[in-house]
This record gives C-alpha cells, structure tokens and sequence, in this order.
C-alpha cells in the first residue's frame, strides 16, 4: 500500500501550527510531501522561493520529506507523485466544514487518495498564516507563532 502523503498549503508564512501537523504525522506516513500551493485568488505576501526555503530549512534532516511547489489541483498533484493520502490540518470546527467539502470533492474526483485530518495541537489552535500576516502588516511581533529558525523581514509589503 502506498503511504505517502502531500500535506498542500501555502505556508505564508509557516506557522509554528504547520510544523506541529507535519511531526506528528510524520509516523503515519512512510514519506511525506509538504506541497507549497499557487492559488491564483490570492496574492502571496512572502515569495514562493522564500517560503520554500522556510521549509527546506525545517525539515533538513528529514529525508522522509520533500518539498514541492505545485499548481492546478491538489488530487492531480498527488496522482503525479504517486500520494495516496493529502494530509490537513484541523483548528476549529469551521476549519472542519471547510476541509470537509474539499474533502468530499476531492473523493468524487479522486477515489483512490484518502484525506487524513489531524486536529491542530490545542496550543496552536488559534494560530494561521492569515492573522499572522495580519500582525506583519501592523507592525506587530509574530516570533511566537513561527518556528524557530524562520527569520521575517522587518518590512513586508502590505
């Protein structure tokens, strides 16, 4: 059986939530793909090259995980990968209601790749990439809420 999985998002910025996801799934699964989405109704605040760097960084001594940048939809991602599994990240029960309908969709248009949904580590619960743009833009101090290592310019665009 195929145990690899693509946990897609945009990790603008990678958050501290991210990370705990993706360790924790990391016995799950026997490699794990952390797929950097381009989705064209938003405008990115860090640069593709930036964020994927971020994440090389993280993971370097994980030879389970790879990094990939992808466009289009995620089930064809994982089909050409070879996924069996996409991997999301639950905080809330309205994040639930959302996963679920992709989630759902995803299965209609690709049977064979199941979705694993992880709740969110509770420390990390209110914790995503758009509120910690949002302190960014504002002057605000986001060291908490990113991992380690992950250096944010003093100035970002807003």
């Amino acid at each position: 059986m195929n145990r690899t999985a693509v946990f897609p998002g945009s990790f603008d910025p990678v958050t501290r939530g991210h990370l705990s996801v993706i360790r924790r799934a990391l016995p799950l699964f026997d490699h794990l793909t952390i797929a950097i989405g381009t989705n064209a109704g938003k405008t990115a605040m860090f640069p593709l090259e930036t964020r994927k760097e971020w994440l090389l960084r993280l993971f370097a001594g994980e030879p389970r995980i790879t990094i990939a940048a992808y466009s289009g939809l995620t089930v064809d991602f994982c089909r050409k990968i070879n996924a069996g599994y996409l991997l999301r990240g639950l905080r809330s029960s309205a994040d639930f209601e959302f996963e679920k309908g992709i989630a759902q969709m995803n299965q209609l248009m690709a049977p064979e790749i199941e979705t694993i949904f992880l709740l969110c580590d509770l420390l990390y619960a209110p914790i995503s990439s758009s509120i910690v743009r949002d302190i960014l833009r504002n002057g605000g101090d986001v060291s908490r809420f990113i991992p380690e290592g992950i250096s944010i310019p003093q100035t970002v665009k807003p």
